[in-house]
């Protein structure tokens, strides 16, 4: 896979992950005053830096194959396009006396967050097609 593709990729998945994170964010948001209501977090970018050590990793080292399932497995490199967004729900904190996790203030500081993020991804994105473009108007 080129480098193009694989920034456009990547581009494309953290922008769905943004969407998701807004999603999370305002449901979060209109249930801050719901009782025993918990909190709902998107963790994405974790596994998506693994994911991408791994390939790196896998490119230097010494690749280990099997025959058979009873065979010891070797930790192969973690294809970055298989990692999903995970919600995540915090049931350790309670910080109202109704049960409710949900901090308003900060939920709204998450939804700007995210909105800002996802401009920028966007602009990222639109930087990477106008580079294209620029190299083909050259041919």
């Amino acid at each position: 896979m080129n480098t193009f593709t694989k920034s456009v990729d990547l581009l494309h998945r953290a922008m769905d992950v943004s969407t998701l994170r807004y999603q999370v964010s305002a449901n979060n948001l209109a249930n801050a005053e719901v009782p025993n209501f918990k909190r709902t977090s998107v963790n994405f970018e974790s596994q998506l830096k693994k994911a991408l050590e791994s390939e790196e990793k896998a490119a230097d080292s010494f690749q280990m194959i099997t025959t058979d399932s009873r065979h010891i497995q070797s930790e192969g490199a973690i294809d970055y396009r298989t990692v999903e967004p995970r919600r995540v729900t915090d049931y350790l904190t309670t910080s109202k006396a109704n049960g409710n996790n949900v901090d308003a203030e900060q939920e709204a500081m998450e939804i700007l967050k995210t909105q800002m993020n996802y401009q920028l991804l966007t602009q990222m994105q639109a930087f990477e097609f106008s580079q294209v473009k620029i190299a083909m108007q050259k041919l």
